[in-house]
């Protein structure tokens, strides 16, 4: 374990945290977290958030239920970024809450945080959503915006 760069590596690291919400662009963020947790030893914490549409007894609902459908979405996830051979280290954790303030108490106790540039909601057109704006803003760790693009080569 080295505190030198005032990391801390191996066993008792802090997890690196990516936002996953199953787009294009947090799929590229799970990719490049699971890098830079296996440089650092580190664990790799992927996190989807869910909530209930308001006015909505969800549970009333014969087979549905918000978390169920967001623990699959992050199943999908994972198996598009990574296939058959997930990260040893991956724990994959589904919240009830908004993304933003959600991923942001979620990064007291990251080493970093990884988030693509835009996901499902908002504007297509915007280079940086509302989650990963807020998240820059406010998080209590270094916080890593990926773009698809950049992940692919193609920027």
């Amino acid at each position: 374990m080295s505190e030198d760069d005032g990391l801390v590596h191996g066993a008792g690291a802090r997890p690196i945290v990516v936002g996953v919400d199953g787009s294009d662009s947090s799929i590229a963020a799970l990719r490049h977290a699971a890098r830079i947790a296996a440089a650092l030893g580190a664990p790799l914490e992927a996190v989807t958030t869910w909530t209930a549409p308001p006015f909505v007894d969800y549970l009333s609902i014969a087979g549905w239920s918000p978390e169920v459908e967001a623990s699959a979405v992050l199943d999908d996830a994972v198996e598009q970024a990574f296939a058959d051979a997930p990260p040893r280290a991956l724990v994959r954790t589904v919240l009830p809450g908004l993304p933003a303030p959600t991923l942001i108490a979620q990064s007291r106790d990251a080493e970093m945080l990884v988030l693509g540039s835009r996901g499902h909601g908002g504007f297509a057109g915007l280079m940086l959503g509302s989650v990963s704006a807020a998240c820059a803003a406010h998080a209590h760790c270094p916080v890593l915006i990926v773009r698809e693009d950049a992940v692919r080569g193609d920027a």
